[in-house]
């Protein structure tokens, strides 16, 4: 067996299995609250790699940075979670807020329409042409230089960055969540929404809380994401679509049901890659045949996913 081969296929599913976790966790997070699926949150992800890109630039580009590179990184970061966490709120407020009373399909058209919205906003702003943050040249390449050898397999910096920037994220989510008097007041609203405002909990505050998460979550994810990549104003519809297939897998409103769908879906998306395309001589698009057949039998099978639980139905 060669071993190489398959850890570097185990390192590319962490990577691309926290990606899909971060942005999975936005869908699961306005879904447990809202039960509403927010399709608009793919281009949200798009946005975040587009604001990583304009702070690249403004300070001189991957070439010749007017500053330390691993600082850019750090404020490309940051300033995509706000720019998107703001977002998420302008999002709320104008195009879901009204339409809490709707009929269900009535917000889920509007997502779609926020959706178009963003990514053709981006294209007439910017172009439809690619971008890159030119991530190989940062530093002299150190981004792609090994970070982890053991004997002859490597980790890049790249893919720790990542991993692990990942799982930071996820558990200050999962604290955050679980450990604090905002979390409980979502948890509570997430249960019932009336009775939570019964009890006295600002709905409209956790619901503009909960859209900040999403958005800010989404934002990092886009500009990790971009690190390996290309940005083009689609490039949010796969991947988004991608985690919104981890959040249904994991089970949708449920936190680690996102996380553990994301890292199945990154780990199925890469042994598919790399040995299920080189066994039978089809082409890596294959990966998306075979996601999409584990979403269809997921639904068909256990549609509240791994961890998610089946709606109670009151008689």
């Amino acid at each position: 067996m060669d071993y190489d081969k398959l850890f570097q296929t185990i390192v590319n599913a962490a990577t691309l299995g926290s990606t899909y976790a971060l942005i999975a966790l936005g869908y699961t997070i306005v879904y447990g609250i809202l039960k509403l699926l927010n399709f608009a949150h793919g281009d949200v992800f798009m946005v975040g790699a587009y604001v990583g890109f304009g702070i690249l630039t403004l300070f001189g580009g991957a070439l010749d940075p007017s500053i330390s590179i691993w600082l850019v990184l750090i404020l490309m970061t940051i300033a995509a979670m706000v720019a998107c966490a703001v977002l998420g709120v302008v999002i709320e407020r104008f195009a879901y807020r009204p339409l809490r009373s709707a009929p269900r399909i009535a917000p889920l058209i509007s997502a779609l329409g926020v959706s178009f919205f963003l990514s053709y906003s981006v294209q007439l702003l910017f172009g439809a042409q690619q971008r890159t943050y030119d991530s190989f040249n940062w530093d002299g390449g150190k981004l792609f230089e090994p970070a982890i050898t053991i004997g002859s397999f490597t980790i890049s910096w790249l893919r720790v960055i990542t991993i692990v920037a990942s799982i930071v994220l996820m558990l200050a989510l999962w604290y955050l969540v679980s450990r604090t008097r905002t979390g409980k007041a979502m948890r509570a609203t997430s249960i019932d929404l009336d009775a939570a405002a019964m009890m006295g909990i600002d709905i409209d505050k956790v619901i503009r809380f909960a859209f900040v998460l999403a958005g800010a979550l989404a934002g990092a994810a886009g500009v990790l994401f971009a690190l390996r990549t290309y940005l083009v104003p689609s490039m949010g519809f796969t991947p988004g679509l991608f985690a919104f297939t981890a959040a249904v897998i994991g089970g949708i409103g449920s936190i680690p049901g996102a996380m553990l769908g994301g890292i199945l879906l990154g780990t199925v998306e890469a042994l598919t890659v790399t040995y299920v395309t080189e066994w039978i001589g089809i082409p890596v698009g294959l990966s998306n045949l075979v996601i999409f057949s584990l979403l269809i039998v997921f639904l068909l099978i256990r549609p509240q996913g791994i961890l998610g639980r089946p709606d109670i139905k009151k008689v």
